[in-house]
């Protein structure tokens, strides 16, 4: 891997965040997302989970988390690659020397950049509010930082090559949103885990999500709330490492979509592109 096209990616991601930082579009949807679940947390305040001994915003703001990520790494990319294939960029890219390194460097920067805001403005009022920090304290909180960094490396990848296999930028929020609301159904987000059917928990347990919310559960919750896992324990040595498998795997299989996808376009095919999305949008 050459240091110039990281260095290069780190730039371009950079320069992309600052243009975003710039959007007032872009700044209040994040924050009224954010902002929308702490009203959430706000709501269900009082409420306790009474197995576990603990608030209701203690024992959802790791799964809110894991939801945010999934949101940040999955979607989002997922709708960027499809725009930046038909404007042209990827090719521009993929075309120059070390620009497929780059430009997957950029997309990490950008990413991560642009996800650690909208974790502060949900995390911050939420300890404030409701209690609903770490309780294993500092180790607590520098778990759940490796878990934002190795879920990251799991699921952008993912996102980047569901931006390449959709047909057009129209359908790309629909190829992202379907696997994405599958996702967060099976991997205990949304529902318990254990109340699925029974075929339906190893799969489950197959998915990164699951593992990027479990992990948060144990780097915010107590020992004893394990009891409410699917197997009634924490299996943090099991989650690093079917995160690290599908690091590695969804990596490759992104970067060999990026040079296919980039192999298939030419100037004539993103002009039809750009031709299409202008009369899409009139």
């Amino acid at each position: 891997m050459s240091m110039h096209a990281v260095r290069l990616g780190v730039k371009r991601g950079w320069h992309e965040q600052i243009l975003s930082l710039k959007s007032p579009q872009d700044q209040v949807f994040y924050v009224a997302m954010s902002l929308a679940n702490v009203a959430f947390l706000w709501w269900k305040r009082n409420d306790t989970v009474e197995e576990l001994g603990l608030s209701f915003p203690q024992v959802a703001l790791p799964g809110i988390l894991a939801l945010v990520l999934a949101f940040g790494f999955l979607m989002s990319p997922a709708q960027v690659i499809a725009m930046e294939r038909e404007d042209g960029t990827l090719l521009r890219m993929q075309s120059a020397p070390g620009g497929g390194v780059a430009y997957a460097v950029g997309h990490v920067v950008m990413n991560l950049t642009t996800i650690v805001p909208m974790l502060l403005v949900l995390v911050v009022p939420s300890v404030l509010l409701f209690d609903a920090g770490s309780q294993r304290g500092v180790g607590g909180w520098l778990v759940a930082c490796a878990v934002l960094v190795l879920g990251a490396s799991a699921l952008l990848p993912v996102g980047l090559a569901i931006g390449t296999l959709a047909p057009d930028l129209q359908r790309a929020a629909m190829w992202s949103v379907v696997p994405l609301g599958l996702s967060a159904l099976l991997s205990g987000i949304m529902v318990p885990v254990a109340s699925l059917w029974g075929w339906l928990q190893p799969l489950a347990q197959g998915l990164p999500l699951y593992w990027v919310g479990h992990l948060l559960r144990y780097a915010f919750l107590t020992d004893a709330s394990a009891a409410g896992e699917l197997n009634g324990s924490w299996q943090v040595p099991q989650g690093v490492a079917i995160l690290v498998v599908w690091s590695v795997v969804s990596w490759v299989a992104a970067a060999v979509l990026l040079r296919r996808s980039s192999r298939r376009q030419s100037g004539a095919a993103v002009a039809d592109a750009r031709v299409r999305a202008a009369q899409w949008v009139h």
